[in-house]
């Protein structure tokens, strides 16, 4: 299944690994170890922040997915499911069901 992990990395968490010359491969370690289908980088609320797309098959892979951004960067995460539009047509009729029960 695809999701979506946002990563916000704490500004003093951020700075301290940029001085030290780590940001960058750290966070390219991590992008090594997730192989993520797509990863941009920005801010939100005045943090760095990544918006990375990966498949995951099993829940008990999501702490492989956060604790190396948790350790190296004190950063909160959010993790949602995602569809793309082929996912989206396939649940029409769910979607009709729904409407039609709860209209």
């Amino acid at each position: 299944m695809r999701f979506l992990l946002k990563v916000n990395i704490p500004v003093e968490a951020g700075n301290t690994a940029a001085k030290a010359g780590k940001l960058g491969t750290i966070i390219q370690s991590i992008l090594s170890d997730l192989k993520p289908e797509a990863a941009y980088f920005t801010d939100d609320n005045g943090q760095r922040t990544g918006f990375l797309f990966f498949d995951m098959q099993d829940a008990s892979q999501i702490p492989a997915v956060a604790e190396p951004w948790f350790i190296a960067f004190n950063a909160s995460i959010e993790l949602h499911p995602v569809m793309v539009p082929d996912d989206l047509l396939k649940a029409g009729s769910a979607i009709e069901a729904a409407v039609k029960k709860y209209r």
